[in-house]
């Protein structure tokens, strides 16, 4: 395990030394981090993750009740992937789409049969992936997986041809892992960046299915490039069999919360990290935040027929709201959204303490779906997460999640996304 006591002196003192506004020196910095990690780090520690930049730090043993703090690195997409179009794909850190324009546009007329006390929504639907042309404006990273996963990431043409990515008969997205009985290595999976990018929206995603199960770490996220500089929102993710979906952000510093109380938060879920969101003073930590639901992730949404995740990003700050199958608000299915009349949000990051347009800036939507990696690994033995109450090594007689993964094709059957569609709002007001 790779402590921070246990870096060069020299080291620590310029990772003190870094202001928020080096954003191309922070980078490097981290790069070299996460290199020395690569190489050193064995046994990582409990839960929350942190999604993306490279480095993984932990400061000391946490017991059950604590959080791992793991990175989703952005990178170029490696190979020659393509967009259906045949346009060139790249990284979601990528300065030249940031003028992009998006997938698909949608100016939904005035509502039919508004009386005039409904409330006129400030928020037009800009982009849509929906059905056939769900894959359409997404690029496809190729490669390995950046958090040390046990994944192939393939392009479009080998999903389609493997079976692992398709449009089922609903019309729904399907986004699948290998499920060959035995592999040697690696089994092939899906990564998604959308190819435009937005600053402030609303971003939503309804599914009926999530990767659920022992070896699995998926994530529905965006993120802005120079991580941190960009930012990062962390909508969908935890691993393994747990049931509480966990949402972080992570920033440079100077971004806070204004407090750990969930009550004066206004927030339903429950604060399980510090109220400092700065990725390279919190150890990558940021500021996390697990539903107090068992329905919002793995087997308990599945079970429930899945459901709709919003994310709020606008002046007053960065909301996550969470809505079970059959429950969502009709402004919302209606494509006319009122977020103000949805009750108190999953969680929430207010503005007054994070500037939510000075730490986050030009963001893409990523679905992923990896196996074992830094995070599901590293409570692979561990107990006392909601879902996880018995240790996978306990579950499956494996002592490792990479051994249980590559021998055991079939129980990767529950590993993929079923994602009816994700629309992106833009404020109008």
């Amino acid at each position: 395990m790779l402590l921070l006591t246990s870096l060069p002196l020299g080291l620590l003192f310029l990772i003190s030394d870094l202001q928020p506004t080096s954003a191309t020196l922070v980078p490097r910095t981290v790069q070299r981090i996460h290199e020395v990690a690569a190489r050193h780090t064995k046994n990582l520690a409990r839960d929350l993750r942190v999604a993306f930049g490279g480095v993984l730090v932990t400061q000391q043993p946490p017991s059950n009740n604590q959080h791992v703090v793991y990175c989703r690195p952005g990178r170029p997409v490696i190979g020659n992937g393509t967009t259906p179009s045949g346009t060139s794909s790249l990284g979601p850190s990528s300065t030249s789409r940031a003028g992009s324009s998006p997938t698909k546009s949608s100016s939904s007329g005035a509502p039919t049969g508004t009386g005039t006390s409904t409330p006129s929504s400030p928020w037009k639907l800009t982009e849509t992936h929906a059905g056939n042309s769900f894959f359409d404006g997404w690029d496809f990273q190729l490669g390995n997986d950046p958090t040390n996963g046990i994944v192939q990431y393939v392009s479009q043409d080998v999903g389609r041809s493997s079976g692992i990515l398709e449009v089922n008969g609903n019309g729904n997205a399907v986004m699948r892992v290998e499920t060959t009985p035995v592999v040697q290595n690696t089994r092939n999976s899906i990564r998604i960046t959308t190819q435009s990018s937005f600053n402030g929206g609303l971003v939503v995603m309804s599914a009926v299915h999530m990767p659920t199960g022992c070896g699995t770490w998926p994530a529905f996220w965006t993120n802005g490039p120079n991580w941190p500089a960009g930012g990062e929102i962390d909508i969908v993710e935890a691993v393994n069999d747990y049931t509480h979906n966990q949402m972080t952000i992570h920033t440079n510093p100077g971004c806070t919360l204004p407090t750990a109380d969930n009550a004066n938060l206004g927030i339903s879920g429950a604060v399980i990290g510090g109220t400092d969101c700065a990725a390279i003073t919190t150890g990558n930590q940021g500021c996390g935040i697990r539903s107090s639901s068992g329905n919002t992730f793995g087997a308990g949404f599945n079970n429930n027929g899945g459901g709709t995740y919003a994310m709020q990003w606008d002046s007053n700050g960065i909301s996550i709201y969470f809505f079970p199958k059959g429950s969502e608000p009709s402004d919302l299915t209606n494509e006319k959204p009122l977020p103000d009349t949805w009750g108190p949000p999953t969680a929430r990051w207010p503005a007054d303490k994070c500037n939510p347009y000075q730490f986050f800036n030009n963001h893409h939507a990523i679905f992923d779906t990896t196996l074992c990696g830094d995070w599901a690994s590293g409570v692979w033995s561990s107990t006392g997460i909601p879902g996880q109450e018995q240790s996978c090594a306990q579950r499956t007689n494996f002592s490792t999640c990479e051994a249980f993964v590559r021998t055991n094709g079939a129980s990767m059957a529950e590993a993929y996304w079923e994602v009816e569609y994700v629309k992106i709002f833009q404020n109008q007001g």
